[in-house]
């Protein structure tokens, strides 16, 4: 070994590294953003900040399942207990920084009137509820496990609603949303995303009060207590 690079090591092996709450979510934040802003570089990482502490412990816990499928997240929560993901979880939903505006393709309007539509009003014809009727008239969600999709990225919003579909994400039986995801076209995807991601969030991002809404579909996850374990 290079003596230089020898001395190198060993004056970082002297360092100590601090043992914060910051030091231990830097996997996190490298990704995400420091304070789950989500990434200004990437329009797949989505934003964390602000989401209900019971539905960002409950991903946690499916990466580490398999129920939800990406390797680094799967890699990087494989060895966490409970207790650790739920205090990841607290630290992003107290969160409150501004939306980024993320880049959306380029649509002729009756597509975006089209994903407007589904959001709003949901389409009678294939059963399929409003994306309002369980997120939030505004759509910043409803607590405690239900997220908001306005100011999402484009590309984090179409590849989640196609995982879905493809079934390398689940949820809680009954899985709701896997049942949506399958009553809409990929045209449909396309709409939908867009139209969210081209959306202002409102002033009060904050999820609506629990029982807010009466969602249509039976969901797993609205009767799953505390942290979804």
């Amino acid at each position: 070994m290079c003596p230089a690079f020898a001395v190198d090591a060993a004056a970082s092996a002297a360092v100590p590294i601090p043992d914060t709450l910051q030091q231990r979510i830097a996997a996190c934040t490298a990704c995400h953003g420091v304070h789950g802003e989500g990434s200004a570089d990437s329009h797949f990482f989505p934003r964390l900040a602000g989401k209900p502490v019971n539905y960002l412990a409950r991903q946690l816990q499916y990466f580490q399942r398999g129920q939800r499928r990406y390797a680094p997240m799967q890699y990087m929560v494989q060895s966490l207990s409970p207790a650790y993901m739920r205090v990841i979880a607290e630290y992003f939903s107290i969160q409150r920084v501004p939306y980024q505006q993320s880049l959306v393709p380029t649509l002729s309007a009756a597509v975006l009137q089209r994903g407007e539509q589904i959001v709003t009003q949901g389409n009678p014809a294939t059963k399929l509820p409003a994306c309002q009727s369980c997120h939030g008239r505004q759509l910043t969600g409803m607590e405690p496990n239900i997220p908001g999709l306005v100011g999402l990225p484009y590309d984090y919003l179409s590849s989640q609603l196609g995982s879905w579909r493809t079934g390398t994400r689940s949820s809680a039986a009954p899985d709701c949303m896997a049942q949506i995801a399958n009553r809409l076209s990929p045209d449909d995807i396309t709409a939908v995303s867009a139209w969210l991601a081209s959306q202002r969030p409102p002033a009060d991002t904050r999820a609506q009060l629990a029982g807010s809404v009466t969602p249509p579909l039976a969901c797993g996850v609205l009767a799953v207590k505390g942290s979804g374990a």
